[in-house]
């Protein structure tokens, strides 16, 4: 199975070595003890959306970029495991007749069409 958490502590250790940084750098910085920091980035701790968002700005990085990163591996771990793809994702969500489905624009009655 793969854990998610270990793919973003993996990302974001990488962006720390990237830096040159060390852990007790990024730590202070984020306001995160230097324990829980390590515990992060190698998966065993899960971050918190304001916890990832403070490591985040102390790499001075966009969370998306970091984010995008993640969902890359992901990819990437999943063909490696062989996860396929969901055969209900790949059938064609039905569409309701065209008669069935409201209009966004009010008809107008021939007395509009008059009147105009």
């Amino acid at each position: 199975m793969i854990l998610l958490r270990r793919l973003l502590g993996d990302v974001l250790r990488r962006q720390r070595q990237r830096q040159g940084r060390t852990l007790r750098e990024v730590s202070a910085a984020a306001r995160v003890s230097l324990g829980y920091l390590s515990e992060v980035e190698r998966g065993q701790k899960e971050a918190s959306s304001e916890l990832l968002s403070a490591i985040c700005d102390a790499l001075d990085v966009r969370m998306s970029e970091v984010m995008r990163e993640v969902s890359d591996e992901l990819s990437l771990a999943e063909l490696a495991a062989g996860e396929a793809v969901r055969p209900a994702l790949l059938e064609p969500v039905p569409v309701p007749p065209a008669e069935r489905v409201p209009s966004l624009v009010p008809k107008s009655s021939a007395m509009d069409v008059v009147a105009a």
